[in-house]
């Protein structure tokens, strides 16, 4: 026995409140008031927003759907879910099977996938529908939007189901087979190779393109030109949260291209870092390096620097701690953001090159002070009276010295010299 005409107010008591539950609304809901629930929770949750929350917006979507309904609201309110899915009180039946099935797949009624814990035994299996292929884009950032955080459009070009002829091509009933492959969308090529040898090969159907059927080209859709799809552009919002990673991946479920009794594959965007001409990311970690003088080396670096949220940060280091060429030190707090935690950050680690002064860079003189205030010299050991004296050179000058010396040599057994004794050169200081 069916119910109709009863409003939310004379709605008999059930123990299953679950879809008003999931949209945050009372059992006495009006349909007005639970539209606008609906609305703001589908704009909360929405893919294109959210894609982490796929499944809660597919819940939602099915509480509405059920409950916008007065005769489908009228069924569960009596019976609850599995009144709905044995099509009892006049508002279920296999139209309810039908919708239990694209939100959660046919197998819902197998027991163990209804996503409210009903399910009491198997009814029908029925059959999942093929996905077809994932769309992956690559999509560049700089180090500065994965530190701060940046919402990109990112427009995308995709084939969609053609409205004016449902997806079909043509009129109805103008699909016939492919008469080239006979429906089965390959076509097959034997080739002889040899006395009692052939090879067979299979190939898409250049007629039908693999799908096994063909329209005649007088009853093709005018729109799609019986390619039962279009080319139509879409913008996607583009969510790069703080903290997030070179190669890490943003999901957009069912934007993939449309095909006609398949279901869309996902758009995959993949997060690719630019390089950077100050910072190196190492995990969580910045890295860089500056250069400094012997002075700061010696009594202490102070250094301001612009990081990537364009704060000046200024940069101490007290005199009397000596850094080393190539030492590094840590600001601690100061790298990147963690993902999904981005109140906590790794650290700045800078390693520091030293740049010496120039040769002869002040008097003698002034030297001798300098060296009053540098650590000792080690002890000289004096030398003995047979001690050869010898002076370093740069090496650059040691090796242009060397190359002369060869070819002067050369020029020597060239020219024969009777005396046949090793050659003597002067160096001019």
């Amino acid at each position: 026995m069916a119910f109709f005409g009863m409003g939310p107010s004379s709605r008999p008591s059930s123990n299953d409140t679950k879809l008003y539950d999931l949209l945050g609304v009372s059992p006495n809901v009006e349909s007005n008031e639970l539209k606008k629930a609906y609305r703001k929770l589908a704009k909360q949750y929405h893919p294109d927003k959210n894609p982490e929350y796929g499944e809660k917006f597919k819940d939602i979507s099915f509480a509405y759907e059920v409950l916008s309904d007065p005769e489908k609201r009228e069924t569960y309110d009596h019976y609850g879910l599995e009144g709905l899915k044995e099509g009892r009180g006049g508002g279920g039946g296999g139209g309810m099977e039908d919708i239990f099935s694209s939100f959660f797949g046919d197998n819902i009624f197998g027991g163990g996938g209804h996503p409210f814990g009903g399910g009491r035994g198997s009814r029908r299996p029925g059959r999942r529908r093929m996905k077809g292929e994932d769309t992956m884009h690559q999509h560049k950032v700089s180090l500065e939007d994965l530190y701060n955080g940046k919402v990109a459009k990112l427009q995308l070009s995709k084939n969609v189901i053609c409205t004016s002829c449902g997806g079909v091509g043509g009129k109805p009933g103008a699909m016939q087979p492919c008469r080239t492959c006979h429906g089965r969308g390959i076509k097959v090529t034997i080739r002889p190779l040899g006395p009692g040898m052939v090879q067979q090969m299979q190939s898409t159907c250049p007629d039908c393109r693999g799908e096994g059927e063909r329209i005649n080209e007088k009853d093709r859709c005018k729109k799609c030109n019986g390619m039962k799809v279009n080319k139509e552009s879409k913008i996607l919002e583009v969510h790069v949260d703080k903290g997030m990673r070179e190669g890490q991946k943003i999901t957009f479920r069912g934007e993939g291209d449309q095909q006609p009794d398949v279901e869309s594959g996902d758009v995959i965007i993949v997060l690719v870092e630019k390089e950077h001409n100050q910072f190196k990311r190492v995990g969580s970690d910045l890295y860089m390096e500056h250069t400094i003088g012997i002075t700061e080396a010696l009594c202490g670096v102070q250094f301001s620097l612009t990081h990537l949220d364009d704060r000046k940060i200024l940069i101490k280091y007290p005199p009397g701690k000596v850094i080393q060429p190539g030492c590094k030190r840590v600001v601690e707090g100061e790298g990147m953001p963690l993902y999904r935690n981005p109140f906590e950050k790794g650290n700045l680690i800078i390693k520091f090159n030293i740049e010496f002064p120039q040769n002869n860079f002040t008097s003698e003189e002034k030297l001798k002070e300098l060296e009053l205030l540098l650590p000792s010299r080690p002890e000289t050991v004096t030398p003995s009276e047979d001690s050869e004296e010898v002076t370093m050179l740069d090496f650059e000058q040691s090796n242009s010295t060397g190359n002369s010396r060869e070819a002067y040599h050369e020029d020597d057994e060239d020219d024969d010299h009777p005396g046949g004794g090793p050659s003597v050169q002067c160096a001019h200081q």
